[in-house]
């Protein structure tokens, strides 16, 4: 995608070859700033901080991540070390222990000389599948939208959190289907869940569309249900975190939400899943997803511009409110319309799925 007109991904080799350059997420919307990642704790951070987010880029990273711990130390050891290491930032989304598997998968068979060189080889890879999955999710997912568009003047859609292509490496999941219908010249209008507490819908996904030059609001987390109920949206798409082999969808916290209110008002809500975000190991999103608990400092406080200019974190509970911060729910499949996914889209049920990914299957002893 672009930014300032220029196009753009979200994490790509350094010129020198030595490290990896990434867009720090962490100082958007209001500075755009380009980091360096040149040591293995550089990702760790990088990852557990939140300058890279999004369960597809965070996969890509950690596997660029390990192609740099391994040209310190290349043995077996040293690369479960080092997977260990990453795949312990963040436990809810599972494109992070299934790229580094795909690593381990083409890298333990290698001799250890060969393996730093083959792993930046293979990070490459997984990148630039990762923007072809997102790029046909989008082809996919402009059908449901075009739908729309035949009936009515503009189509409302409205999105939570970001699933766009900040939060993969190109394209995005949610946001694809949007980008290829203003490439087809559909009239469309974007409402921005703000989604707290991190407010990546109001910092990422707003800033995205303000540079892609696409129309939107955005809207406090709570407003989306009033809008379904007064018939001011037809499609509500996001992004997945991991996703069951029966069809259960986590993602960031309030998702569930918004589809209750979706299903209560017949409006379609359908999750852009990349096969690298299903995890057909497991059945019952409620009972064997980890669900990531946050600081409290996240919900306690807030950073923002000043009107002169100057970036600010401020409290803004009383003193002494403690604060929990669950940072993804589930969805039940029965909520979810379908799943937009790189090979078509596919209904929420096990036997569809299982269908579609015949090839991703976990083998049954």
């Amino acid at each position: 995608m672009v930014v300032n007109g220029t196009p753009t991904r979200t994490i790509w080799p350094a010129a020198d070859g030595r490290g990896v350059m990434i867009i720090d997420q962490t100082r958007l919307p209001h500075e755009f700033v380009i980091a360096e990642l040149a040591t293995l704790l550089d990702f760790v951070i990088a990852i557990k901080d939140m300058k890279v987010r999004g369960a597809p880029l965070i996969g890509v990273t950690a596997a660029y991540g390990l192609a740099i711990a391994l040209r310190e130390d290349p043995s077996d050891s040293g690369l479960a070390q080092a997977s260990a290491k990453l795949n312990a930032t963040r436990p809810t989304a599972v494109n992070l222990a299934w790229a580094l598997g795909v690593m381990a998968a083409t890298l333990l068979p290698l001799p250890p000389a060969e393996r730093a060189a083959a792993a930046f080889v293979k990070a490459g890879e997984l990148a630039d599948g990762d923007a072809a999955i997102c790029d046909s999710i989008g082809i996919n997912g402009l059908a449901l939208i075009a739908a729309i568009a035949e009936r009515k003047r503009r189509v409302n859609i409205l999105t939570h959190c970001n699933a766009g292509w900040l939060a993969t490496v190109d394209w995005g999941t949610a946001t694809a289907p949007i980008y290829k219908a203003q490439e087809a010249g559909i009239d469309l209008h974007v409402y921005v869940d703000e989604t707290r507490p991190r407010n990546q819908g109001a910092s990422l996904t707003a800033w995205e569309l303000s540079q892609q030059g696409i129309p939107h609001q955005v809207i406090v987390d709570n407003a989306g249900g009033h809008i379904m109920q007064h018939g001011g949206i037809d499609l509500v798409i996001v992004g997945t975190d991991r996703t069951t082999a029966t069809g259960d969808v986590c993602n960031k916290i309030g998702t569930y939400l918004k589809a209750l209110a979706a299903k209560d008002n017949d409006v379609p809500f359908y999750v852009a899943a990349p096969s690298s975000s299903i995890d057909f190991a497991i059945a019952d999103g409620l009972q064997d997803i980890p669900i990531e608990e946050r600081s409290a400092r996240e919900v306690t406080h807030m950073r923002g511009r000043t009107d002169d200019g100057r970036l600010e974190t401020v409290r803004i509970v009383p003193d002494g409110s403690g604060a929990a911060n669950p940072a993804f729910d589930v969805t039940p499949a029965r909520l979810v319309t379908g799943l937009i996914t790189e090979r078509g889209i596919i209904p929420p049920r096990k036997e569809a799925l299982a269908a579609a990914f015949p090839d991703r299957l976990v083998p049954v002893e």
